[in-house]
């Protein structure tokens, strides 16, 4: 059964700072993220030593900073009360919307898209960031309708909502990140305790609406998405149908996963660091772990993750109030996700989408925000423990 609405009136106040127990973070939390960052790190090692000529740690070595940065924002985030960005609701939604727009107007094309903004050292993918803004946003607003939750206006707003940023965002095109918007707006509705009904309704939506923009839309020549987007989401159904156009980088995934076998090929790999499976750093980093590592690697990358969504889930339980319970599970929905449809393209089991593999996949952006997430987590933890100690409670990890 869906969890029971907290009233905003029941939710504890935060805590004063001078009454407030230093208490350590959740350290299976800190464990799985560490594992994550190194299996990264080592992957790329290998992985990427032979795409720039003359740097081959070129990768490597920003992922490193990449992590480090993140870690810092972590630990950062984790201090602080996570019940204040509450108030600042309407100006998180506005910076994610005016961070997408922003993008679309000063971004720099690559590849027939605009999906971030190039600094000296840095480029900066607002849909990555507008995730975790979109998280704390729409939970902060699900609170203030906590009275009103089966209400059918509740739902259309909340979905309408993570619709806005989620449309500016397949307009880059990134629709691998306008799907997450959508599952995270769905996750806490359902967390929240959304009638039946309405949920069944949106999942009916999206069924409709997806046989209508791959199927009954292209037929009658209307190109809702581009036709390259429409044959990326559709070649995993039939991937020996044409190999060596939409077919070829899953076809060449399942390669590089199945030449790993038990415990992998280690510095004998040849598949990715070769370049037979293109962006093996980023969207098919899964299938440089199984190559290397073999199902040995690939199980602990997954155990990894188990433990780190497990965490997720039990500090949702443990909130003290239901705007962290919502943020946890949005944070948690966003994860799971994330890593059932980044590892599922790699192995041919879903459609590629462009969605990274959190902590794995390489690029500053997706590594800063999955840290900023697990901050947002162990901030909650941090306060559900502070807040059990202050009332002479035990709260078990």
């Amino acid at each position: 059964m869906p969890l029971s609405p907290i009233k905003p009136s029941e939710e504890p106040a935060a805590l004063p700072p001078s009454t407030r127990p230093r208490l350590p973070l959740d350290p299976l939390l800190a464990l799985a993220v560490i594992g994550l960052g190194l299996c990264s790190v080592f992957t790329l090692r290998q992985a990427t030593r032979n795409l720039v000529p003359g740097n081959p740690h070129y990768y490597v070595d920003r992922q490193i900073i990449y992590l480090v940065l993140g870690g810092l924002f972590m630990l950062v985030l984790a201090r602080i009360d996570y019940a204040r960005l509450r108030q600042f609701r309407n100006a998180i939604y506005a910076a994610l919307i005016i961070s997408i727009l922003a993008v679309l107007a000063l971004g720099h094309a690559a590849r027939g898209s605009t999906r971030a903004i190039n600094f000296a050292f840095f480029s900066f993918q607002a849909s990555e960031l507008g995730k975790v803004l979109l998280i704390v946003s729409l939970s902060a607003f699900v609170v203030e309708r906590s009275r009103s939750l089966r209400e059918r206006d509740t739902t259309v707003r909340v979905m309408i909502a993570a619709l806005v940023p989620a449309m500016f965002v397949i307009a880059q095109p990134d629709l691998g990140s306008g799907m997450v918007y959508m599952v995270v707006a769905y996750v806490l509705l359902f967390v929240a305790g959304t009638s039946w009904r309405h949920l069944a309704a949106l999942a009916a939506l999206v069924i409709v609406s997806a046989a209508f923009v791959l199927v009954a839309a292209p037929a009658a020549g209307l190109n809702v998405l581009k036709p390259y987007q429409v044959a990326r989401l559709t070649a995993f159904l039939h991937p020996s149908s044409n190999p060596e156009k939409e077919g070829y980088q899953q076809q060449e995934s399942k390669i590089a996963i199945g030449a790993g076998q038990k415990t992998g090929r280690g510095a004998n790999a040849s598949q990715i660091p070769n370049g037979f499976v293109p962006e093996s750093q980023t969207d098919f980093i899964f299938a440089a772990v199984g190559e290397q590592y073999g199902f040995a690697g690939a199980a602990l990358v997954l155990l990894l993750y188990a433990l780190l969504i497990w965490r997720a889930l039990r500090i949702l339980v443990m909130s003290k109030d239901l705007f962290g319970t919502l943020v946890a599970a949005g944070v948690a929905g966003m994860l799971m996700f994330q890593v059932f449809v980044n590892v599922g393209m790699t192995i041919g089991i879903m459609p590629i989408t462009g969605v990274t593999l959190p902590l794995m996949s390489y690029g500053g952006s997706s590594v800063i925000t999955t840290l900023l997430a697990v901050g947002l987590l162990q901030s909650i933890y941090v306060q559900a423990r502070a807040s059990a100690a202050l009332k002479g409670r035990v709260v078990r990890n």
